[in-house]
């Protein structure tokens, strides 16, 4: 099922995106997360080039498509000519990456998603111009390879039918990393994205948004359902308390 055309407009955004292609063109997005998180360590330009290298000279045959599963659904920044609902199989959406900076801070880390080993996940395929593939895909590591978080990895898309259409760069967990939050209970979880929040907004919205790209979609996440009634009942515990409570 085909979504739209060439576009790099959130599928559901509501408000103007602090993230921005512009801040990653301008290379200051990098500087924005190692001044929130100092010990941090971040890719330099070199390893980060070296990965996307890496990564082109694996490319199989065909269309280059990215796999959409979280904020790419409805902030892409990346310039697509098609977008449609695809599955991937052996990876699953998941709370499982910690941010202290961008969603969350040093004092209260926050978690956004991340593709854990297991199971399946629904998402949206976005395929990028052949002219275009180097840069849009130079733009997209700006943005996801900043830390050592993801590994990313080329996977099968699937249709609604289970039919195999491409191949998609999808950004995967690296449970190696000291940023994976994988063992975290759903009580922690909860508590997290119902109270973290950084420079470019709060790990609450970026559940809500998440959600609500995907209902959109008429695609429904029973995971992040569940987590966004759970959430949204302890910020309104949390707003019952005294500040002093707080």
């Amino acid at each position: 099922m085909t979504i739209n055309k060439k576009s790099s407009d959130a599928i559901a955004c509501c408000g103007e995106e602090i993230l921005s292609r512009e801040l990653l063109l301008s290379g200051t997005f990098a500087d924005l997360i190692a001044g929130e998180a100092p010990t941090l360590r971040l890719l330099s330009d070199e390893e980060r080039r070296a990965s996307l290298a890496s990564m082109l000279a694996e490319r199989p045959e065909g269309d280059v498509w990215i796999f959409a599963y979280g904020s790419l659904i409805w902030n892409p920044i990346i310039l697509s000519v098609e977008s449609r609902k695809a599955r991937i199989e052996g990876w699953r959406r998941s709370f499982c990456l910690a941010t202290v900076s961008g969603r969350g801070s040093p004092d209260n880390p926050g978690l956004v998603l991340g593709l854990d080993a297991g199971g399946a996940c629904d998402g949206v395929a976005l395929r990028l111009e052949e002219d275009d593939v180097v840069h849009e895909l130079e733009i997209l590591w700006r943005r996801e390879m900043v830390a050592e978080a993801y590994v990313p990895r080329w996977v099968d898309l699937l249709d609604e039918e289970g039919a195999r259409f491409g191949s998609g760069i999808a950004f995967t967990m690296n449970p190696l990393a000291n940023t994976y939050a994988g063992g975290l209970s759903r009580e922690a979880t909860v508590q997290r994205l119902a109270t973290a929040a950084g420079s470019i907004g709060s790990s609450a919205d970026y559940l809500f948004r998440t959600r609500d790209g995907l209902r959109a979609l008429d695609m429904w996440d029973e995971l992040l359902e569940e987590l966004a009634v759970e959430v949204e009942e302890a910020q309104r515990r949390l707003q019952q308390l005294p500040a002093a409570d707080i």
